[in-house]
């Protein structure tokens, strides 16, 4: 049982101009990352079968009957069409010592792959090397949330190598605390 702040929480109320619409957005992402996540990269082809992967924390399991995992992308995304009309992805949950793989696939324009070591697997979707598990996916459906899309898969194959996960909370890529 944890003991009762002695700080209220911070609130936000509806936003009346543009000035406190943007002070409103960034006061959510900054209580949205109040919850820790782990962080990701998801993999595909695109129309001309090159390979596309950005980093992703929005991951997040369904239902394990039938196996459905959830993501988001943001409809701005430089690959939102290669990922929305794909027929598979894999998604690769990173290790702790993976901070640069996330760096990289968070940025753009870069030859991401030429940085990394990866092969083709099933399907020839890229798959990154050495990461704390895989799930390799078929895309159930697109969902329309807001300016990002959620995609909906389904775990066709998984795996997991085990260590430590990369995590990321307010901001910041953080350890776990040791057991």
């Amino acid at each position: 049982m944890t003991a009762p702040s002695n700080s209220a929480p911070s609130s936000v109320s509806p936003a009346s101009s543009q000035d406190s619409q943007a002070e409103r957005a960034r006061a959510l992402r900054d209580t949205l990352g109040q919850f820790a996540t782990g962080v990701t990269v998801v993999t595909t082809l695109d129309a001309a079968g090159q390979p596309v992967g950005m980093t992703v924390n929005s991951f997040n399991s369904v239902s394990l009957d039938p196996a459905l995992i959830l993501w988001s992308i943001d409809r701005g995304s430089l690959s939102y069409s290669a990922f929305t009309e794909c027929e598979r992805f894999v998604v690769h949950v990173l290790k702790g010592d993976q901070q640069h793989v996330s760096n990289l696939f968070a940025g753009r324009g870069a030859d991401k792959f030429g940085q990394v070591k990866w092969h083709r697997g099933a399907e020839g979707i890229p798959q990154l090397d050495d990461c704390a598990a895989l799930f390799h996916c078929r895309r159930a459906q697109n969902i329309a949330g807001g300016d990002h899309t959620i995609l909906l898969g389904e775990v066709l194959e998984f795996s997991a190598a085990g260590g430590e996960p990369l995590v990321f909370h307010r901001g910041r890529y953080r350890a776990l605390a040791g057991e």
